[in-house]
């Protein structure tokens, strides 16, 4: 299935190469910057009937945009960038229909089982997607955090995936080596995560067609959703129409 995504960097809908984000003025590289607001792009999802889109927040400067977003399309789409155990009922009650984490859980490399759980704890695991966008290195792949810029010690494997499913209800994996390059999605991390994840996942990175979503779906073994940003026509993209993408899910 395709789900939708608002990905937010200094408050306005962006499309941006992944490993490119960090610190340094000039230094992220994007593809895109919409004259929509996130309000906007929200509203077209609940028009269409997408559920389960992602709207994440890329950095400080956001969250107007983030808030804006879920009071447009309320339950209908998870939040994540920045999420922590004191903010995470209010990303909920602002509308989220999930809270997304990431960087909260890993302290010094790896994962922090006592952060997680107070987290659990608060929302429930029903309500949590744990985030394990990686980048690959020598044959595995390692989940990066702060905004993709730092290794963990923590490796896409089906122990990770079983130990972390039981306190969420689902992952979100951006691809980060080819997100937003629009050339192709990696199928090795797909194939690894439809036979090894014991829980539904959303994939994001690469996509450039079509047929990429229809190559997900089928490699993922249906349990593998597919976000598609940069290659979008709603984000200056050529290679996948919205429409197209829409009429996919209604197949």
């Amino acid at each position: 299935m395709f789900r939708p995504c608002i990905d937010l960097h200094e408050g306005k809908v962006k499309q941006i190469v992944g490993g490119t984000l960090g610190d340094a003025p000039g230094q992220v590289r994007e593809n895109f910057v919409s004259e929509k607001s996130s309000a906007e792009y929200a509203a077209l999802y609940r028009a269409d009937g997408l559920r389960g889109g992602h709207v994440i927040s890329l950095g400080p400067g956001n969250e107007a945009a983030a808030r804006a977003a879920l009071a447009a399309y309320p339950g209908g789409l998870q939040l994540g960038g920045g999420v922590n155990v004191d903010n995470a009922l209010d990303w909920l009650e602002a509308g989220a229909s999930h809270v997304i984490v990431t960087s909260w859980v890993f302290q010094g490399g790896r994962v922090d089982f006592e952060r997680l759980a107070s987290l659990v704890r608060k929302v429930g695991r029903e309500r949590l997607v744990i985030d394990l966008s990686c980048r690959r290195r020598a044959d595995e792949y390692w989940v990066v955090t702060d905004r993709w810029q730092k290794f963990t010690d923590v490796t896409i494997t089906a122990a990770t995936l079983a130990q972390l499913a039981e306190s969420c209800c689902e992952f979100l994996v951006h691809a980060v080596d080819v997100e937003g390059l629009c050339r192709g999605i990696d199928v090795e991390l797909v194939e690894k995560l439809g036979a090894a994840s014991p829980i539904p996942a959303t994939y994001a990175g690469g996509a450039s067609s079509l047929a990429d979503l229809e190559t997900v779906t089928r490699i993922g073994q249906g349990r593998i959703d597919l976000t598609i940003g940069s290659a979008l026509d709603i984000f200056g993209g050529s290679g996948v129409r919205y429409a197209d993408a829409v009429a996919f899910n209604r197949r």
